[in-house]
């Protein structure tokens, strides 16, 4: 016997996804008192769960570890009044409010307010030694982890905007970058080629794409790529100490096609300046909404932002509702006598 759908339950702040931007917007959202609700999802943590040394983000002078960061944010924002759910929402109707969102468990949530945080992963090459060492020589972000190969070299897999940006980023610390692209000819915009193969640091080779990451066991880390030729099939190896695999991202946005606007790559859209979707009372924060710097800082800025966007709404229609008590009729119209 199925177990009947617990009733739904209102919240004035929902919130979906653990990464930076939730669990920012969290803090915030509870320290005004608006008893928020943070949803999971499928990658508690996000990206930085991956991320082994974290030595960009403001307030620590040592290196921390990814994990334990995302488990700090957690207890902050429980600790502030925040209830977490590990949860995953597989339906979401935002066409009123509140707006109606189901989960997995068969919870279904009406929010006031509605934050989307549920932020991008990096497309990997699906190699099982590409899991194997990521975090420990496989990254998918040169911003992080770049200062990490100081005078090393480096294998980067891609040819678009974002492999050729890696490329001549990882040149301020590596002492060699060779970049590996499946094609005869890169798909990144043309200023951003020259710029590529003006630099005596990068070397390209063509027509061949990364079929294993070599490495060694004790202490785990790359020790070089496998590569095959696309139209031969022959393999070598090349001796590296890191692989950054650029091949672009997948913002988490797919629940809310046809309902949320969003540019062609999925990015949601919001106002400049801002968090503000086209839907009142719906905010987006983090890598949903940026592909462009897709740090952990700035997406708990905007995370911050997101959540007073809330606020001052919620806020305002306080107001006006005090103000302006609607009439029994007017309620029995809307529903909500």
């Amino acid at each position: 016997m199925v177990a009947p759908a617990p009733p739904p339950r209102t919240v004035r702040c929902l919130i979906l996804g653990a990464g930076p931007a939730g669990y920012t917007a969290a803090v915030y959202a509870a320290r005004a008192l608006l008893n928020p609700v943070l949803i999971c999802g499928l990658t508690p943590g996000g990206q930085l769960t991956i991320t082994t040394d974290v030595e960009n983000y403001p307030g620590f002078a040592e290196v921390i570890q990814g994990p334990w960061l995302m488990d700090q944010m957690r207890e902050q924002a429980q600790h502030v009044g925040t209830e977490v759910i590990n949860d995953i929402v597989v339906a979401a109707d935002l066409s009123s409010r509140p707006f109606a969102l189901t989960c997995d468990s068969g919870q279904t949530w009406l929010a006031e307010t509605l934050i989307i945080a549920t932020g991008a992963e990096a497309k990997w090459l699906g190699l099982e030694s590409e899991k194997k060492f990521q975090g420990f020589g496989v990254s998918a972000c040169a911003t992080c982890d770049g200062f990490f190969y100081r005078g090393k070299s480096v294998v980067v897999a891609g040819g678009g905007n974002t492999a050729v940006e890696e490329a001549l980023f990882l040149t301020k610390f590596a002492a060699k970058v060779t970049l590996v692209h499946r094609r005869a000819e890169l798909r990144a915009e043309k200023i951003l080629q020259e710029r590529l193969f003006a630099n005596d640091k990068i070397e390209v080779i063509w027509d061949h794409a990364v079929d294993e990451v070599l490495g060694a066991e004790d202490p785990l880390g790359v020790t070089g790529v496998r590569l095959r030729h696309v139209a031969s099939g022959a393999v070598r190896d090349l001796a590296c100490d890191g692989l950054f695999v650029a091949i672009g991202h997948a913002p988490a946005s797919e629940l809310f096609k046809g309902q949320l606007a969003m540019d062609g790559a999925g990015y949601l859209d919001v106002a400049a300046g801002g968090a503000s979707t086209a839907i009142k009372g719906v905010f987006a924060a983090g890598d949903v909404t940026d592909h462009i710097y897709r740090q952990a800082v700035t997406a708990a800025g905007m995370g911050c932002m997101a959540a007073l966007d809330a606020v001052r709404l919620l806020a305002e229609e306080d107001h006006a509702a005090a103000h302006h008590p609607i009439t029994h009729a007017e309620a029995e119209k809307i529903g909500t006598w």
